[in-house]
């Protein structure tokens, strides 16, 4: 048997930016939905209307901060990243993974 050779791999936590994104826009419009609250509303338009007006700017500044806290902490993960090195084995041919 011949002897596995090693290669260097990089390990590091990546954050998943979808959920960033996500949970970014919800946010936005939970701020929204509060600050929308805090001011009275104009019967000739109602809640509805204002609150849904002003959360196409909310949920968008919201998605917009999680993709940008997103980018931040990958690039942190990336200056935090660890090399090793690891032995690669070949597989047999034929075999099914179990």
């Amino acid at each position: 048997m011949s002897n596995p050779e090693t290669k260097k791999v990089t390990v590091r936590r990546a954050p998943k930016f979808p959920a960033f994104i996500i949970v970014g826009a919800g946010l936005g419009a939970i701020v929204t939905f509060i600050l929308t609250n805090l001011f009275p509303v104009d019967p000739a338009i109602g809640f509805g209307a204002m609150f849904g007006y002003f959360a196409l700017y909310g949920v968008t500044f919201g998605a917009v901060a999680g993709a940008i806290l997103a980018i931040v902490l990958d690039r942190r993960a990336t200056k935090r990243a660890k090399a090793f090195e690891v032995e690669v084995v070949p597989s047999e041919a034929g075999s099914a993974p179990s």
